[in-house]
């Protein structure tokens, strides 16, 4: 079946098409280690694991690469205000990263180059760039990129030509899409840059920000490649600059597939420090969630979509993930329950929804059809657990990892209760059996009645 990608190029969604047949080049902008990455971060890493996991699914061999930006204008300052080297400021930060990761369950990349370790691969484009005259110095050694001089600069952001700034210059790494003006490719050395700087061809210095991904992509995937993401306020100006100096040296397309996320607000408002409404995954495994709790909540808006941050929306997503390890774990994975059928539709339903533009809401409920399905039916065996364990390789929530720890262990005085609560409904004696219910619901369990008979669940799963 295709695979249906919103292309933000072309604003509208396209068939996916590799340049190499089942191999999918797959580039995400990775963090920029001045600080912990935040749970807006996340919910875009996320949705490229969730993008990298549906290539796989469907059969493609995927080469991931992620940048590590170790040096742009927030780890100088950082450093330089620690009184520390670059090197040993930032890396605490990556640890932590892939600490994170690791927690989210999120794939690791073929390659997390560092731009600290590719500042010659720079300097080659740069030195491409000036020799065909769309690149320039100044007189304090920095030098520009001319955007007068690419005229497919705007097709990422839809600005139009005639808006651009020609000849007014950026120095800094970030800025406002009204800036739209020549940036800086290499930041001749001043002494606010302290003891960061490389001597190059290029002289004392070091590399912008956008200029780092062009060489890190190029290296690694080739200067045309399949897929590129990032958040949406990647796409100006470091997706668009990305593709200006890319495609400016080369003559060629520089990626075929943008794909960008949407923003993770904070009960309706933009996350910041200031609003005190600034999150990491520490915040959140603090206040006593497990981070896949996190993941299950980012899964429930498409990535599209801006996402709204609560804590009532993680008690939320708690209470449906545990329902789906207390689910997992009373599938019998040994005997076949002749819910083939069920398991068709379920997995009809989960494939569409993903291919269309990884449409993760649809997704689930697909997931959550044939749970109820099972439920109805009173068992669910071995085609079922198999089902689950298939549509977890694309969700990543570690269905049958956490699937052991989810199953109830009833003390031996509720298994009691329960059985006299039977014998009284039996005997038709209502008055008893609601009042062992209650006893029951005291002690922390509901009763769930099904066709193969009574089955207990904790209260909030």
């Amino acid at each position: 079946m295709a695979i249906i990608f919103y292309n933000t190029l072309t604003r509208e969604k396209d068939q996916f098409c590799a340049l190499d047949d089942m191999k999918a080049g797959l580039y995400t902008c990775g963090p920029t280690v001045y600080d912990y990455a935040h749970i807006g971060n996340w919910r875009t890493y996320i949705f490229e694991d969730i993008l990298r996991r549906q290539l796989e699914y469907r059969g493609y061999k995927v080469c991931h690469i992620m940048n590590i930006t170790d040096v742009d204008d927030k780890t100088i300052r950082g450093a330089l205000a620690k009184g520390i080297a670059l090197d040993d400021y930032t890396e605490p930060f990556i640890k932590a990263f892939f600490k994170d990761r690791d927690s989210l369950n999120v794939e690791a990349a073929n390659v997390y180059p560092r731009a600290t370790r590719h500042i010659e691969d720079m300097v080659i484009i740069i030195k491409g760039l000036m020799k065909k005259r769309i690149a320039y110095r100044t007189e304090d050694g920095s030098i520009y990129y001319d955007i007068s001089k690419f005229l497919g600069y705007g097709k990422l952001s839809h600005f139009r030509i005639d808006e651009l700034k020609a000849g007014a210059r950026v120095r800094s790494d970030e800025y406002e899409k009204a800036q739209v003006s020549d940036f800086a490719l290499w930041k001749a050395w001043d002494e606010a840059d302290g003891n960061v700087y490389w001597d190059t061809e290029l002289g004392r210095g070091r590399p912008g920000w956008h200029i780092e991904c062009s060489a890190m992509s190029s290296k690694y995937l080739g200067q045309t490649f399949d897929i590129h993401t990032g958040g949406v306020d990647n796409i100006f100006p470091h997706h668009e600059n990305e593709i200006a100096q890319s495609e400016g040296l080369s003559g060629k397309k520089f990626v075929n597939y943008w794909m960008h996320s949407e923003h993770l607000l904070v009960d309706g408002r933009k996350m910041s420090k200031s609003l005190g409404n600034f999150y990491t995954l520490r915040d959140v495994i603090s206040k006593g969630y497990s981070p896949m709790v996190f993941r299950y909540l980012v899964l429930g808006a498409h990535y599209r979509s801006k996402l709204n941050f609560t804590w009532a929306g993680m008690d939320a997503a708690k209470a449906a993930l545990d329902n789906l390890y207390e689910f997992m774990g009373r599938l019998d994975k040994e005997n076949s329950t002749g819910l083939d059928s069920a398991v068709e539709r379920a997995s009809a339903a989960f494939e569409q929804a993903m291919d269309d533009d990884l449409n993760t809401p649809v997704a689930l409920a697909a997931v959550f059809g044939l749970v109820k399905e099972v439920n109805v039916s009173g068992h669910g065996g071995r085609e079922v657990y198999q089902a689950m364990q298939k549509f977890d390789g694309v969700l990543g929530l570690k269905l049958a990892e956490n699937a052991k720890s989810a199953a109830l262990e009833v003390p031996a005085e509720i298994e009691q209760l329960l059985e006299e609560r039977q014998k009284a409904r039996k005997a038709k004696d209502f008055a008893t059996a609601d009042r062992v219910r209650d006893e029951i619901a005291a002690a922390g369990y509901i009763i769930e009645d099904t066709p193969a008979g009574p089955k207990l669940k904790r209260k909030n799963t």
